[in-house]
């Protein structure tokens, strides 16, 4: 597997249910680094941008309202199959549907209210990751936890 980048987005219901850290924390306990992290308030274009896969689909409106509607925090995670690992641990997009353990699974009770936005693809997060960060905010980071979870 490839180290790669993923955007973590905890929406506006983690951020007001005091889930931040939680989320932080199961990301982290996987082995995951942060790179870069914020937290903001997503103006009507980001989102828009962020969404853009899904303009003119009947729920694309309430999309972009949902996440303009309070701060989110933004993180930028990287590690070895980060992608298909957040998204994992992030759980189904249905929190009924979402394993037991996963973010969704415990903490999530409908598909609008979902809690987390984790990429689904090299090409998403990259995307996703210039419309929340410039270049300059991106730490370089190494730890010693790499010598454990990475098989040379």
């Amino acid at each position: 597997m490839a180290i790669e980048r993923s955007l973590i987005l905890c929406k506006p219901d983690a951020v007001s249910r005091g889930l931040v850290g939680e989320i932080i924390s199961r990301l982290e306990r996987r082995g995951y680094v942060i790179l870069a992290m914020k937290m903001l308030q997503v103006d009507g274009e980001r989102a828009r941008r962020h969404y853009a896969e899904h303009d003119g689909k009947p729920f694309f409106k309430g999309l972009v309202e949902f996440i303009t509607s309070a701060p989110v925090v933004a993180m930028c995670v990287e590690g070895e199959g980060a992608i298909e690992g957040c998204r994992a641990t992030i759980g189904a997009t249905d929190p009924i549907q979402a394993t037991s353990g996963s973010i969704r699974g415990d903490f999530g009770q409908t598909i609008g209210r979902n809690l987390v936005h984790g990429s689904d693809s090299a090409q998403s997060a990259s995307r996703e990751l210039e419309i929340f960060f410039e270049p300059r905010e991106f730490m370089s980071r190494r730890h010693d936890l790499e010598r454990w979870l990475q098989e040379n």
